[in-house]
């Protein structure tokens, strides 16, 4: 899909992967410039693609995809379409503004401002509950933990802050590894002694949880003492009482094995994750993997101001490529049919020599904003025509022969049952945006 930027007045528009070796105007406006410095050689391009043209039957090309990028079948770009209909939509509900990122393709959702504690954070994992469910690409479930609490934790078992990143990285790897393994690492690779990874164990190992948990470790005789990990604590109960709020808790997990980020997020860190159902081999739903993550970063703006401003912020990032490519398998495996257009009719006729009636039709729909197509033959058996529709999920064909021309009605076929209904020409568009609607 190719997507062209507004020029200046005068300006020209040259899409990227044009198919002809024409000199582009913004090339000719150079060349017709006799002070440009450019002129001469521009003009020699020029000569030279002329040339390509003559050699064209000596000369094999041979078309490649640019390195980092990939072709999508219309099948492909209409998931894609779906996902991105799907987060945008949902960011537009939540009062986002839009920027423009032409180097990357992402889908981040970021508030930035000085706001009372964990009102956006909450937000944001709602936006997080609202994407996943709208894509209903099964169970999962968002992980939080904060930044504060890890560094409190750390701070009352012993470790020092030297030790802090490498140790988080290595914490992390729970929910993959056994805790034999990431303790093994700890005390061999990461230099910790096995006392202070034992009490780093008793924590991360207590059962994820809600309110339940944060109001156990509020009591704990070690955190309490530890100002970073109240405050934290403090607000992880406050953020559970705002998803409590807005209905969304039980799919919230307060889990202190989460630990990653860490070199920017300052506060609250979440993630979500895909869950395989449980069954009888297994007692738990199993983690299929991360599909988006986020949280507070209340430093990283300020280090790319030249005045050094502190800008609070809290947001989201979207695993685009990760959804795409699960929502690809789940189609495949399910062998479900999935339409490339949003034709919401066709239209098509039993008669011969009726591509006149045919383009008239087409036209009056197309001017009422009907989403229409009719086969590119004159004479189209009426049966290829259905079979189309079928084939390509458009539900509805506008039917007109001899008899619904004379009569001033046109024939409306739903395509699933075969129903036909006769429906009076000038109210037609607006019968199809009732059946479509229902």
């Amino acid at each position: 899909m190719n997507w062209l930027r507004p020029l200046a007045a005068g300006g020209c528009r040259v899409p990227f992967g044009a198919q002809h070796l024409t000199p582009s105007c913004a090339l000719r406006a150079f060349a017709a410039n006799p002070q440009n410095k450019v002129a001469e050689g521009v003009v020699k391009l020029q000569q030279t693609k002329a040339q390509l043209r003559t050699d064209e039957g000596k000369k094999n090309f041979i078309l490649k995809t640019p390195k980092g990028t990939r072709d999508y079948s219309p099948k492909q770009m209409a998931i894609r379409e779906k996902v991105f209909n799907t987060i945008i939509s949902c960011f537009k509900r939540h009062g986002a503004e839009v920027i423009d990122t032409p180097v990357f393709e992402l889908k981040d959702f970021d508030i930035a401002g000085h706001f009372d504690p964990m009102i956006p954070d909450a937000e944001c994992l709602k936006i997080v509950h609202e994407i996943l469910s709208m894509l209903q690409l099964g169970d999962f479930l968002i992980k939080v933990n904060d930044r504060r609490i890890l560094n409190g934790m750390f701070a009352v078992c012993g470790i020092p802050d030297s030790l802090f990143h490498s140790t988080c990285s290595t914490v992390d790897k729970l929910n993959k590894a056994t805790w034999e393994d990431v303790k093994n690492e700890m005390v061999g690779e990461k230099g910790l002694s096995p006392e202070a990874a034992d009490r780093i164990g008793e924590y991360i190992r207590l059962h994820a949880g809600g309110l339940g948990l944060i109001e156990q470790l509020l009591q704990d005789p070690k955190l309490s003492q530890n100002k970073l990990a109240q405050e934290g604590l403090g607000d992880m109960k406050l953020l559970f009482e705002y998803l409590t709020l807005f209905g969304i808790a039980d799919k919230i997990s307060f889990d202190l094995s989460l630990a990653r980020g860490l070199d920017y997020y300052t506060g609250v860190i979440y993630e979500a994750i895909l869950l395989q159902p449980q069954n009888a081999l297994r007692e738990e739903p199993v983690n299929m993997g991360s599909v988006a993550g986020g949280g507070r970063y209340d430093e990283l703006v300020g280090m790319f101001d030249p005045k050094g401003r502190k800008v609070p912020c809290v947001g989201v990032s979207i695993g685009i490529e990760r959804i795409f490519s699960i929502m690809e398998q789940e189609v495949e495996a399910s062998k479900e049919k999935i339409r490339t257009t949003e034709t919401q009719v066709l239209v098509a006729t039993p008669q011969k020599n009726f591509l006149d009636v045919r383009l008239k039709l087409i036209s009056e729909l197309w001017d009422s904003g009907i989403k229409a197509e009719m086969l590119y033959k004159k004479n189209p058996k009426l049966l290829n025509q259905l079979q189309y529709c079928e084939d390509t999920g458009i539900p509805l064909a506008a039917i007109i022969g001899e008899q619904e021309l004379k009569d001033g009605v046109i024939k409306l076929r739903v395509v699933a049952s075969r129903e036909e209904v006769d429906i009076p020409r000038e109210k037609l568009a607006e019968e199809i945006r009732r059946r479509l609607e229902s």
